[in-house]
């Protein structure tokens, strides 16, 4: 087998079942974009939505919109969209708040059930979001007592074993942040549910990249973030996921007004509304909202099947000319070599000066970006990333190493987001 080529590469570009969905997209003219695990593109009908909210909805029907237009059913709404993404039922999800908050309300309410354990489960490498806010809830709850919850952290290898010691409550992501390695739900749920241990898991690296399937890996809590392989915006709004026969278990700890059984009635006292609009807080961001159902929309009559086997090829074409066109450079490929263990993105470790290495693909029209503390990390969208891409991203690295450009000054300094 010789080395692959460009022409080779446009070729499965022209045989790709989703090539056409690309055009749903908005890219920049001489730009390879391999960030969409950071920041989604907006899509071709982004503009002229919010426009229509913002002038249409909020400009002419005014609060009228909360009815009108269905505001006030926007977190189900935009929920329903998620789930098919997810193998649940669109009942099941619900579009609110931050990773982060929603997080928050699925640990601390599980915390609440088990009052016998005390230990909140998390891997080391976790993202640092997810341990900040596991790290933040037990301090709080601690300081009333004593006995208090406790936060353990252990190695990826080790966490399937420290289930069996029954905490509380774990938490994991699904695709690491980091090396793209790939947790197997089945594997882990199964030793969860023997040690009668809820997990939650963070799909943001993963809802979107291919279709999830978390009824039969055993999922029963999830979260996940809009702004990354959903194309909903910056900042857009995450999401909730509750296994159905779950969801009345659970008394929110941030509990809302949005989340009361009748809100409008105004009641000093809070009764939680069934099933998940109990998990949705405070008022819904409209205009976010709608941006992120917007980007949604750019799934509509997609074979959501066939965006893992694009995924998986992407990466395999990717580590494949990493490996033939950048052996004399030091480069390494740090993600799974193994398709079936990688989500959706592959990054390399680069030596010496990787920020610096990123900055000038940056400069060069060639997007990724650099995570601490040598890696720089692509990743693969199946709805518009194209094979040709991969090569004038490798191409591009290839020159910036054999060049030296990115030891340039104008490429080192540190901006604030890398």
């Amino acid at each position: 087998m010789g080395a692959l080529t460009r022409g080779e590469l446009a070729a499965l570009d022209r045989q790709d079942p989703l090539g056409w969905v690309r055009e749903r997209f908005v890219l920049p003219d001489g730009v390879v974009y391999l960030d969409g695990n950071s920041l989604g593109p907006i899509s071709a009908r982004m503009t002229e939505r919010v426009a229509e909210v913002v002038r249409g909805e909020w400009g002419c029907d005014l609060i009228r919109s909360w009815n009108r237009h269905g505001w006030f059913r926007l977190p189900e709404r935009v929920g329903a969209r998620i789930a098919p993404l997810l193998g649940v039922d669109p009942d099941e999800v619900v579009a609110a708040d931050s990773v982060s908050l929603n997080l928050f309300k699925l640990l601390a309410g599980l915390l609440r059930r088990r009052r016998d354990r005390h230990v909140v489960l998390a891997e080391r490498s976790n993202f640092p979001t997810d341990l900040y806010i596991a790290e933040g809830l037990v301090e709080w709850l601690g300081a009333a007592g004593a006995d208090g919850p406790e936060l353990r952290l252990v190695d990826p290898d080790d966490f399937v074993g420290a289930l069996a010691e029954a905490p509380a409550v774990a938490t994991l992501t699904q695709v690491d942040f980091r090396t793209g390695r790939m947790r197997d739900f089945a594997n882990v749920n199964a030793a969860a549910r023997d040690a009668e241990v809820p997990v939650v898991w963070d799909l943001s690296h993963s809802a979107g990249a291919f279709r999830l399937d978390l009824r039969e890996g055993g999922v029963e809590f999830a979260v996940g973030c809009g702004y990354k392989y959903l194309n909903g915006g910056p900042g857009a709004p995450g999401f909730l996921y509750v296994a159905r026969e779950r969801q009345d278990g659970i008394e929110p700890a941030l509990a809302g007004w949005m989340g009361h059984r009748a809100p409008f009635r105004f009641e000093v006292g809070y009764r939680p509304a069934a099933g998940m609009r109990r998990f949705v807080t405070g008022t819904p961001p409209v205009l976010a909202m709608a941006a992120l159902e917007e980007g949604l929309r750019s799934f509509e009559g997609v074979d959501l099947a066939a965006l893992r086997p694009k995924g998986e090829g992407l990466g395999d074409a990717f580590i494949r000319l990493v490996d033939e066109r950048l052996s004399g450079f030091g480069v390494e490929v740090v993600s799974p070599r193994n398709a079936s263990e990688r989500g959706s993105q592959v990054s390399v470790r680069c030596p010496g000066d990787g920020y610096g290495v990123m900055q000038a693909l940056i400069a060069g029209g060639v997007i990724g970006d650099f995570r601490e503390p040598d890696l720089l990390r692509f990743g693969f969208a199946p709805l518009y990333t194209r094979y040709a891409d991969l090569w004038d991203a490798v191409e591009a690295l290839r020159q910036i190493l054999a060049s030296g450009e990115h030891r340039r000054p104008a490429a080192n300094p540190r901006a604030e987001v890398t």
